[in-house]
């Protein structure tokens, strides 16, 4: 009997691993800018794309821009820092590398911000346990860098972060020079920020 439900259970496992892996939403969000008539100024727009290719997030392809509210309730966009170095960090405050990586990254930050570098956490708040608790793990290490919050899961699916931490390391043209699954420590973001213009 027992070896019949750990055949089960080994047996649903794949299945749900072989699912996650090859499973694609049906809509991604991005956003498009488009001219304002009324203006003559260019305006950017939320669109959810059926069936978009998550492929275009991929080392050396530009990262897909993005607009989310921060922890401060200011709105920022991905796009802002062109020109500048990104670590695009996602994570959320249950997941133990997480927290083994972020005295690392505000290290790292403190030394690094006012060299054109930047850090934006993105916290996966749709999977997280409320604004109350993310405020408290920003007060608790200190954290200073930015951190939007991807409040309707968009971002972190788009980003494929289905292991957390998920960082990618984008270059001043906003392309994807690296991306990593794992936590990093100080060292490694100065080896990896190094290594792109």
């Amino acid at each position: 009997m027992n070896n019949k439900l750990l055949s089960i259970a080994i047996i649903v496992l794949a299945a749900a691993i072989v699912f996650v892996n090859l499973w694609k939403p049906t809509q991604t969000q991005v956003i498009k800018d488009s001219p304002d008539s009324s203006t003559g100024q260019v305006k950017s727009e939320k669109e959810n794309i059926p069936g978009a290719d998550l492929s275009e997030v991929q080392e050396g392809k530009p990262a897909p821009d993005f607009e989310l509210a921060t922890i401060n309730g200011d709105k920022i966009r991905l796009s802002d820092y062109k020109g500048k170095k990104v670590i695009l960090n996602l994570w959320a405050t249950w997941c133990p590398p997480c927290k083994a990586e972020m005295p690392h990254m505000q290290n790292f930050y403190e030394k690094n911000k006012n060299k054109g570098i930047e850090i934006l956490a993105v916290n996966l708040t749709s999977m997280d346990k409320g604004t109350t608790e993310i405020q408290n793990f920003v007060g608790e290490y200190g954290l200073t860098f930015e951190i939007p919050l991807d409040v309707d899961g968009t971002i972190g699916i788009q980003y494929q972060a289905f292991s957390i931490p998920t960082s990618y390391i984008i270059d001043s043209n906003g392309v994807i020079a690296k991306k990593i699954v794992g936590p990093m420590d100080e060292s490694m973001m100065q080896s990896l920020t190094k290594e792109i213009e």
